[in-house]
């Protein structure tokens, strides 16, 4: 929603100072020079990168224009979740978690946030598989540190996508002002009053891709690094509740582990938090 507030606040800004300089709108609608440049821009990017990334970026991109679900709620249903799954460990053993493991979808452990984010669930059922193997705590977390390596290589692929497009886009603002001038050049015969529009034409080429890339492109690939940071921390937090699941650690401890390592303004009070666990006790 940002984004579209932001996005608005710039058109208007950049369109009423022109205007209230005494600009026409009109000369700044170049069909060709749009075609030029983000015809280049997207040629680019389908051949720099696979349909993988591609389809991520998309994804994502648009993803922007709606609230990120990394939320106070999110990380609060994340801190329960460890809770139930420790609390079920103490009083019934290891074993107890295979039918979470088998049947994650029917068990009361997991919310529907937690079911619809598949990378996450599938990390914590495949890491409780393991612990319910017997697997070393310190195998474990070398596993799960290998595991959130390469996720982290993979997540971060469509950002490093879309800023590569960003900073491309002044480059080829250049190029189509280069062919306007070209185009200017082979036209010098004709009137003043026609060569002007000529050269305005040629410089919006310009204007248009220092816009695009700095007031459009480059802000979503902020927005997409931002959470893609955080859904790194959530998959932290999943590896600290894992881990003390391993080691045995008492329920009440595993969420104040967790919780210590939300960021500020998604972490739960700590009498918050207790509330939330007694009432769950209840």
């Amino acid at each position: 929603m940002l984004v579209i507030v932001g996005y608005l606040v710039l058109s208007i800004s950049i369109m009423g100072g022109f205007m209230g300089g005494g600009g026409h709108p009109g000369v700044l609608f170049q069909p060709f020079e749009f075609v030029i440049i983000i015809g280049a821009a997207l040629g680019a990017f389908i051949t720099g990168n696979s349909m993988t990334v591609i389809k991520a970026a998309v994804s994502q991109g648009t993803a922007c224009l709606k609230s990120s679900k990394y939320n106070k709620e999110y990380y609060i249903e994340l801190l329960m979740c460890f809770y139930a799954i420790t609390a079920k460990t103490r009083k019934e053993g290891l074993l107890s978690l295979e039918s979470i493991i088998d049947d994650p979808k029917s068990s009361p452990v997991f919310t529907t946030r937690i079911l619809a984010d598949h990378h996450l669930l599938e990390f914590i059922c495949d890491n409780l598989r393991l612990i319910v193997t017997g697997v070393e705590v310190y195998a474990l977390e070398e596993l799960m540190d290998q595991e959130l390596e390469v996720h982290h290589e993979e997540a971060h692929a469509p950002v490093k996508a879309v800023q590569n497009i960003a900073d491309g886009l002044p480059a080829f603002g250049i190029v189509a002002a280069v062919m306007g001038v070209v185009h200017t050049m082979e036209s010098v015969g004709i009137p003043p009053s026609e060569l002007g529009k000529l050269i305005a034409a040629a410089l919006v080429g310009t204007f248009l891709g220092i816009l695009l890339a700095y007031g459009f492109i480059g802000p979503v690939a902020a927005v997409m690094s931002e959470r893609f940071e955080a859904s790194g921390n959530v998959f932290k937090c999943a590896q600290k509740g894992l881990l003390c699941c391993a080691k045995g650690v008492s329920p009440a401890m595993t969420v104040e582990y967790i919780r210590t390592m939300i960021a500020s303004p998604m972490r739960p009070g700590f009498l918050e938090l207790e509330e939330l666990l007694r009432a769950n006790k209840g």
